[in-house]
C-alpha cells in the first residue's frame, strides 16, 4: 500500500489596509528610516484596525485559501490556527474562525510556537491526513502583534506587523507535496523572547501594566545568533529527510524576521538571493503569518510553479524551529 502524499492544495493571505512606515516610527522612538532598513530590511508594516482581531485576519485568509482550493468550508475536517496573539486566552482562535467560515464539520485548535507556528501547524495537520483520520485540513498563521508591541521600544518597536496566511492541506499526486520535515525546540532559551505577563505566572495587575510586561520583550543579540545558526541547520535536516540536497531547492521561503538572518541562511545553503522569497520590506515580521503570506505571494505571482522544490524554514520564541521541503503541485 502506497503512503499518502500530502501537500498544499489551496493558499490565501490577508494583510490589514493601514500601512505604518519607518518615517512614522521616527516620531515615536529614537530611530531613523535608514537605521531600520540597514539593520532589518523593513521599510513598512501593516497594522490591524481597531475593530480587527487575529480571528478576523485569519478568517479572511482562510476564505481565500478555500476559494483557491475550490472547496466549501463544510468540506474541512480540521482547523489549526498558529498564533502568539490570540483573540482571547480561551477559547481557541481556531474555534472563532470555524464559526466565522461555517466549517460545521471541523475540529479546531490553536498551536503556540510563535514564528515557527505555521510550520508546526502544517506538519501537524499533514499527519492527520497521512494517518487517514482526516481528508482536508485548514492551517492558518495569523497575528496582530501590533497589540503587543511597545512602539517606544527601539529594540522591538520597528520589527512587527500584522497579517494572516492560510493553506488547505490534502492528498497530492505521488511524489508531490511534503517530502521531508524537521521540528525542534530549546526551552532553555525561553527567556530570550517572550511576553512576560498575562498568563498564570504573572497575571495582569496595575503593576504589570505600568511595567510594560504585556509587550514583547526580546534579547535581540542572542535571538539573532540563534536564528543565524538554526535556519540553515533545520533546512538541511529536512532536506536530508527528503533525500535531497540544498542544490535541489528551487526556492527558499524563510520566516521574514530580519534581512540579515535571511541572507545568512541563504549563504549557509549556497543559494543566491534570487532564489529566496523576501517580502519583509513590505510587512515586517508577522510571526506565524510570515511564511504563508510570502508563499502565497510567490505562488500567485507565478514565481513558484508546479514541480518546483520549495523549502520553508522558520524559527521563533520557545525557542523553536521548523522546516518543510515540498514539491509544489499547484
Amino acid at each position: 500500500m502506497n503512503k499518502k502524499c500530502v501537500g498544499i492544495i489551496g493558499l490565501g493571505s490577508y494583510v490589514p489596509q493601514r500601512i505604518m512606515t519607518n518615517k512614522e516610527l521616527e516620531q515615536r522612538m529614537d530611530t531613523s528610516d535608514q537605521w531600520i532598513v540597514e539593520r532589518t530590511g523593513i521599510h513598512e508594516r501593516r497594522v490591524a484596525a481597531e475593530n480587527e482581531s487575529t480571528s478576523d485576519l485569519a478568517t479572511k485568509a482562510a476564505q481565500k485559501a478555500l476559494e483557491d482550493a475550490k472547496l466549501s468550508a463544510a468540506e474541512i475536517d480540521l482547523i489549526i490556527v498558529a498564533t502568539a496573539s490570540p483573540d482571547m486566552v480561551f477559547p481557541a482562535t481556531a474555534c472563532v474562525v470555524q464559526e466565522n467560515i461555517k466549517a460545521v464539520n471541523a475540529a479546531a485548535f490553536d498551536i503556540s510556537a510563535v514564528c515557527s507556528g505555521f510550520l508546526y501547524a502544517l506538519i501537524t495537520g499533514s499527519q492527520f491526513i497521512k494517518a487517514g483520520m482526516y481528508r482536508k485540513v485548514l492551517v492558518i498563521g495569523a497575528e496582530t502583534l501590533s497589540r503587543f508591541t511597545d512602539w517606544s521600544d527601539r529594540n522591538t518597536g520597528m520589527l512587527f506587523g500584522d497579517g494572516a496566511g492560510a493553506a488547505v492541506l490534502g492528498e497530492t499526486p505521488e511524489g508531490y507535496g511534503i517530502l521531508g520535515v524537521d521540528l525542534g525546540a530549546d526551552g532553555g532559551g525561553a527567556e530570550l523572547l517572550k511576553i512576560p505577563a498575562g498568563g498564570s505566572r504573572h497575571p495582569a495587575t496595575n503593576e504589570t501594566i505600568l511595567q510594560k510586561q504585556h509587550f514583547i520583550h526580546m534579547n535581540g543579540n542572542e535571538v539573532f545568533k540563534f536564528a543565524v545558526k538554526v535556519m540553515g541547520e533545520t533546512t538541511l535536516k529536512a532536506l536530508k529527510n527528503a533525500n535531497l540536497t540544498a542544490s535541489d531547492i528551487t526556492y527558499l521561503v524563510p520566516h521574514q524576521a530580519n534581512i540579515r538572518i535571511i541572507q545568512s541562511a541563504a549563504k549557509r545553503l549556497g543559494m543566491p538571493m534570487e532564489k529566496v522569497v523576501v517580502n519583509i520590506n513590505k510587512y515586517g515580521n508577522t510571526s506565524a503569518a510570515s511564511i504563508p503570506i510570502a508563499l502565497d505571494e510567490a505562488v500567485k505571482s507565478g514565481t513558484i510553479k508546479s514541480g518546483d522544490i520549495v523549502a520553508l524554514a522558520g524559527f521563533g520564541g520557545g525557542l523553536t524551529w521548523a522546516s518543510s521541503i515540498m514539491k509544489w503541485c499547484k
